[in-house]
């Protein structure tokens, strides 16, 4: 244990003098004993009183483990390289929460690493810790622990500046290199949609979106991020001389036998280049619309749209609302033999098979609307564009649709009806609109109670009962698993083109589709709730 820690706990306490500990400290330091040694050389302490002590310093619970064994089924928790390398041993499992004690306490560092490189839930206990070292010793063989390194790490990007932070698999390759397949297996493992690597003066911050929300992980030491983002770089074909402006790029990794692509996203920031990788899970390619989520009618109203010959479909909703996902779905339906299809994206996420796709490239004049406009020379039957972000393209869209094209793209707004108000403030005639504008699809992705700790309460003011998430393992105890979508169609009928054309304020389209039938994305929430899906806050958040 550090001695510094020890003194600095046992003096904040009241269980040491400052001079009693100084000394105590210097003797340690000078002859390089455990300041805990020599406490009980000294008979100042006891080691229940010592442990007792730390114990109601650090808020832990002081564990007597002199006549204990763990259970085999528990050591097998804890694989024996993290047992040596950490100085740890699991004691027992109690509500799904495995405690454990380290050798050394004083080491948070050794407690963050096993955070992240576990799959279990743990807490630590207060043990003697040379009865904790002789029962890993015993338990796990006679391996000693590597050394750890101070925080600040050693200077060069060595294979011991990382080893004492995580555990490897067995490769020849370099330890960045392996650095960076663990962030990726750890991300794929928490089914992440992003890794986010975050350089700042004193850390670099390594960050998972899961089920669009942000989790922290375990900051390697900060020296090491010039050299983790550049092998990032250098996987993705980016330059990785150039700091000085944003650069994308693209990876397609092997990952334990699975094929995984990200797409990398550069940033020059204060303190170096903040790195983004959009993990593309090429299993939603293989997404057919049925398993999306929608209420029967609305995918009949999809089915019917995306299967007209010529018109506008639009899918709405904020950045990471499954868009994407969807608009490929409905292309796979579509896609046959006797159809050609043409996509323009920015960039391309997901290459299939039978469709022509084009990335934008507006470094050298290739952009949405030059490119639809060739297109049109290409004798598609269907056009899907990644995104509507000017009036250019939004005009060009709508002109491909006069001339017997389907069109299927997206666009950012709230709901469907006030896409109708984002294509006439892109300068687009309302008859024009009526004409061409098929169908609407909002969407939002909200998550989804876990099933393992799913429990009910009931509403203090309705006899209604709610669902919720206690927390558990599985769900690393946020009481959420996954996400679902919640869909709101809007058809345009002959009332809604009539009102489109009497430029009608948005108001009044949106009164007239509920009259018509239109359910709304809040009532669909709600619907979510009732059947205990989701939660009261979630569909408050996302609607």
């Amino acid at each position: 244990m550090n001695p510094r820690w020890i003194a600095n706990l046992l003096v904040h306490n009241g269980t040491l003098s400052q001079q009693v500990a100084s000394d105590l400290f210097k003797e340690a330091s000078l002859h390089s004993k455990r300041m805990d040694t020599i406490i009980f050389e000294r008979k100042l302490l006891t080691h229940e009183k010592f442990y007792q002590s730390l114990s109601e310093a650090l808020g832990k619970v002081y564990y007597d483990i002199s006549n204990f064994e763990p259970a085999p089924e528990t050591l097998q928790l804890i694989p024996a390289r993290f047992a040596q390398l950490y100085g740890t041993l699991p004691l027992f499992v109690q509500d799904q929460i495995l405690f454990i004690a380290l050798s050394d306490p004083s080491n948070s560092l050794a407690l963050e690493n096993l955070r992240f490189a576990l799959d279990v839930h743990f807490e630590q206990v207060l043990a003697d810790v040379d009865r904790v070292d002789s029962l890993i010793r015993i338990h796990y063989g006679c391996e000693k622990p590597e050394p750890y390194f101070a925080k600040e790490g050693p200077p060069k990007n060595s294979a011991s500046d990382l080893s004492p932070y995580f555990s490897f698999p067995d490769s020849e390759s370099a330890p960045i290199a392996q650095f960076v397949h663990l962030i990726l297996e750890k991300a794929i493992q928490s089914r992440a949609s992003d890794i986010h690597l975050e350089p700042f003066e004193a850390e670099l911050k390594i960050r998972y979106r899961v089920d669009g929300t942000l989790y922290a992980m375990v900051s390697p030491p900060p020296h090491l991020a010039p050299a983790l983002i550049s092998y990032v770089k250098v996987l993705a074909n980016l330059d990785i001389s150039e700091h000085r402006i944003p650069q994308d790029g693209r990876i397609q990794h092997i990952l334990n036998g699975r094929s995984i692509d990200l797409r990398v996203s550069t940033l020059p920031t204060v303190f170096g280049e903040s790195t983004v990788l959009r993990i593309l899970d090429r299993a939603a390619l293989d997404l057919d619309l049925e398993m999306l989520g929608m209420p029967q009618e609305i995918f009949r109203s999809v089915m019917e749209t995306v299967q007209k010959p010529n018109g506008i479909f639009i899918v709405t909703g904020p950045t990471g609302s499954g868009k994407t996902t969807t608009l490929y779905s409905c292309l796979r339906k579509i896609n046959t033999i006797g159809a050609k299809l043409l996509t323009v994206e920015d960039p391309v996420e997901y290459e299939i098979d039978g469709i022509v796709q084009v990335p934008i490239q507006e470094n050298i004049g290739l952009t949405f609307s030059k490119t639809l406009r060739a297109f049109l020379r290409q004798d598609p039957d269907c056009i899907m564009i990644g995104e509507i972000r000017d009036q250019d393209t939004a005009r060009t869209a709508v002109q491909a649709a006069l001339t017997g094209h389907l069109v299927l793209s997206t666009l950012h707004t709230n709901d469907t009806v006030s896409t109708i108000t984002r294509l006439l403030n892109f300068g687009i005639e309302p008859f024009l609109i009526s004409a061409t504008l098929e169908g609407v699809l909002a969407q939002r992705l909200v998550r989804k109670i876990c099933p393992h700790c799913r429990t009910s309460r009931k509403s203090p003011l309705e006899e209604q009962s709610f669902y919720y998430g206690k927390g558990c393992q599985v769900c690393n105890h946020t009481g959420y698993l996954g996400r679902k979508g919640i869909f709101e169609f809007l058809t345009l009928t002959s009332p809604i083109r009539e009102l489109i054309n009497d430029r009608c304020a948005e108001t009044m389209i949106r009164k007239k589709s509920k009259e018509l039938g239109l359910t709304t994305l809040k009532e669909e929430g709600l619907r979510a709730v009732c059947a205990g899906h989701s939660t009261v806050e979630e569909i408050t958040k996302y609607t």
